[in-house]
């Protein structure tokens, strides 16, 4: 979402079906350890925008170099995170990061080690030595979850990063002989927003601590961060630089640390350099980060910053756990996609709130978090999909309850009052659309997570979903569709907002509150409002009703009728009624023929290269990008489940790779690697809040998904092959299973799914009306 990425080259679909990632092997490997089939740098390349750093589990820190933070706006795309792989320098190591977002802020407190004459700006990376950044080469790199190392070559410096849930750990390395410094710079942050950094703030202890803030406005506007910092080495000397002498921001003032500091500085361009002189061994930069106050992140720091080796040791068996939840035996490539897949999926939400539970909410106000963790890192557009689905299934203890926690918490203090649209430490930046907070709540209450109030919980998903300044909600009350020309993307808004209110009055149902469920069913049906039946497209309306003209089912930019897509792509968003949609587009036979017309759309005389985020394309299907991203699948809806099959095999070799350069488009806070992960398992969430999963066809030969109680859920492919493509038969705990979906409490309760693979398709598996995905309209029983 939100950003410009080059699309890779659509592959025609037979070839497609012939191409494979590797020969699958005759006999089955047992991986001994989670962590040494991921790769953090998958998707470092300029189009996943993920980032190699250390960081725990959900962790609140993300300590990670940074190959370029002085870009400005329009230039920085492809370093949304930090680090992009084919830059020949690393500025420094920050302590926050968006894995996959498509669009970036954070890289907050940045530190370069350095040796001799110490130098107080980056630099010009094309000029070797013109700033403190330094060359580096991908060879003396090494990454693993909760790990990352890297030899800076202009000094020789050796550095190696760890990070647990609150702090960042550094490790340097100096050259014998040479004197140790350390800059750190308070100015640097990803996104070089004019006038970023508000103020900020450097206090150094008595005990050798340093502890210091810096608020900004970016992306997220008001945004405060606070630190404390504590070396293993004496420092010789210090120097506190503000290299801003204009008039001081009068806005948020952090107070003074007094005759408690030995030396503080205030301003908006703030440095420090600290000199360590000659050290016997390396020098460790315990961190810990904050977004209540310096001494909450002394309270971090105190509780987390134990010494590296501890640390790391201690976040790689947090790492072994949550990555063993679901062991996956593959062919190697496709395993250590699969794992790295698994490990993007598990960096965000981020924790946000202290160790005493306190954090910073919405209002810009401390809050407490009591019973529960408060997490941030919301891109909720991207992520009700399959990220938070896949949550449910792999993290179902303590994290989706913490996530509703946060959701509800986020919507009792915020300004609106209404749930996080796209959030980060707390702060709101009305990024995309919809109101998808309210699905990632009602999939889980429906699954059973009991971890929170319901009834606050709905008051949340109502109070947002009749919010009229939104979005065009007070249109769409009113006249049952947003209009286009009084709000922008309005056919995209229209039907999203529908999906959600069918998520509220399936919530509303199951709790026995009848009169909400009624009026949103209801609204859960105006998607046939901006549908025209007569072109067969989901379209724009105007407030009189009429359709906008002229209209083109190609185009596609910003400020259109859609939200980063087209009609191709948009004109399928009916994930709570796909039924309904086929027969309005004339039954299943038509549907089935526009489905293989997206995919096979000759795109030779089309350029969307103008269009931002808009990457992976298949013909029309663009899977780097959210709103294609269950179509695949809909073909189980109109009966013919084995093309989904064949359409699988042909994304899941052209999209993905085990390579820096191995995501077709960004990873969205973990939804492109979680429709990896869920297609591999053979079966996808469509429709969040159905308690369904269709199924597909595997690309694991075996996997086991490890349940909260002990039991467990297994997967099996029988006669998996590069020619066997198509699913011939599925079996449920030992016994023949017609229908093509699976219901959430099949995987819940524990047992097995059998395919048996074959090269030809099965035409009769899944056609009947009654073995068919739900759809509101038919009445398939949903469980």
């Amino acid at each position: 979402m939100i950003g410009r990425t080059l699309s890779f080259t659509p592959l025609p679909f037979a070839a497609a079906l012939l191409l494979s990632v590797s020969a699958w092997p005759l006999a089955a490997e047992t991986p001994v350890d989670p962590l040494a089939f991921v790769d953090p740098m998958i998707g470092t390349g300029p189009e996943g925008h993920t980032f190699p750093g250390a960081s725990a589990p959900f962790g609140m820190v993300q300590l990670s170099p940074d190959t370029d933070a002085t870009c400005q706006i329009r230039d920085c795309y492809a370093h949304a995170a930090g680090y992009s792989y084919h830059d020949p320098t690393i500025q420094g190591f920050s302590h926050t990061h968006f894995s996959g977002a498509g669009h970036s802020d954070l890289g907050d407190i940045l530190v370069m080690p350095q040796t001799g004459a110490v130098l107080l700006d980056p630099g010009d990376p094309k000029q070797p030595r013109s700033g403190y950044r330094q060359r580096f080469s991908h060879d003396s790199e090494k990454a693993s979850p909760g790990y990352y190392a890297v030899t800076l070559a202009d000094s020789g410096i050796r550095a190696e990063l760890t990070a647990g849930e609150r702090v960042g750990i550094h490790r340097y390395a100096f050259p014998a002989g040479q004197e140790a410094h350390l800059l750190i710079d308070l100015r640097s942050s990803l996104y070089d927003y004019p006038g970023k950094i508000l103020w900020s703030g450097l206090h150094l202890h008595p005990d050798g601590t340093l502890t210091g803030f810096r608020e900004t406005r970016g992306w997220a506007p008001g945004r405060k961060l606070f630190f404390a910092m504590r070396f293993s080495a004496p420092l010789k000397d210090h120097t506190f630089l503000d290299r801003d002498q204009a008039v001081p921001y009068k806005g948020f003032q952090a107070p003074g640390r007094g005759s408690d500091a030995l030396a503080e500085k205030l301003g908006k361009a703030l440095e420090a350099r600290l000199d360590f002189g000659r050290l016997a061994g390396p020098l460790e930069v315990r961190v810990a980060l904050s977004g209540v106050d310096e001494a909450g992140a002394i309270a971090n720091l105190d509780a987390e910053g134990a010494g590296f080796d501890t640390v790391r040791k201690r976040t790689e068996d947090a790492w072994r756990r949550a990555l063993g939840r679901l062991e996956m035996d593959a062919p190697e490539p496709m395993r250590r996609n699969l794992y790295t897949a698994l490990y993007h999926t598990l960096l965000a939400p981020s924790i946000w709130s202290d160790v005493d539970g306190r954090y910073r909410g919405p209002d810009d106000q401390v809050r407490q978090a009591k019973d529960f963790t408060f997490r941030s890192t919301f891109s909720l557009w991207d992520t009700f999909r399959a990220e938070h689905p896949l949550l449910t299934l792999v993290q179902p203890e303590k994290t989706t309850s913490d996530v509703v926690n946060s959701l509800i918490a986020s919507q009792q203090h915020s300004p609106h009052g209404i749930l996080p649209v796209w959030q980060f430490a707390g702060r709101e930046t009305w990024t995309m659309i919809g109101y998808h907070a309210v699905p990632v709540i009602a999939d889980a209450y429906l699954k059973g997570f009991r971890g929170f109030d319901a009834d606050k919980a709905l008051a949340a998903m109502v109070a947002s979903a009749d919010y009229a300044p939104y979005g065009g909600l007070g249109d769409y009350m009113k006249l049952g569709y947003v209009p286009i020309d009084r709000e922008p993307e309005a056919a995209s808004k229209t039907v999203e907002y529908a999906y959600d209110d069918w998520t509220i009055a399936r919530m509303a149902q199951a709790m026995g509150r009848d009169d909400v469920a009624r009026r949103f069913l209801a609204r859960s049906g105006y998607w046939r409002n901006s549908f025209d039946v007569k072109s067969g497209w989901l379209r724009a309306r105007k407030a009189d009703g009429s359709f906008r003209t002229p209209f083109d089912p190609t185009a596609i930019n910003y400020g259109s009728d859609y939200t980063e897509g087209n009609a191709w792509q948009y004109s399928w968003f009916v994930p709570q009624d796909q039924a309904a949609l086929f027969r309005v587009l004339g039954g299943d036979a038509k549907a089935i023929a526009r489905l293989d017309a997206m995919f096979d759309y000759d795109m030779s005389k089309l350029d969307y290269s103008h269009a931002e985020d808009i990457a992976g394309l298949i013909g029309q299907y663009i899977h780097g990008n959210e709103p294609s991203h269950h179509v695949a699948y809909l073909y189980a809806h109109a009966g013919a489940p084995w093309r989904t099959q064949a359409r699988l095999k042909q994304i899941v070799e052209s999209q993905y790779k085990p390579t820096p350069d191995g995501l077709s488009g960004n990873d969205d806070l973990g939804q492109m690697s979680a429709w990896l992960v869920f297609t591999a398992l053979g079966f996808y969430p469509v429709t969040p809040g159905s308690n369904q999963y269709v199924i597909g066809r595997p690309f694991v030969r075996r996997a086991v998904l490890t349940l909260p109680d002990g039991r467990h859920f297994t997967v099996e492919a029988e006669n998996m092959s590069d020619a066997n493509i198509y699913v011939g038969s599925v079996e449920l705990n030992g016994r023949p299973l017609d229908r093509s979906w699976i219901a959430d409490e099949d995987i819940r309760k524990g047992g097995s799914l059998r395919f048996i693979m074959q090269s030809r398709p099965n035409i009769e598996w899944g056609k009947g009306a009654g073995t068919r995905p739900y759809s509101l309209s038919t009445a398939t029983p949903a469980r």
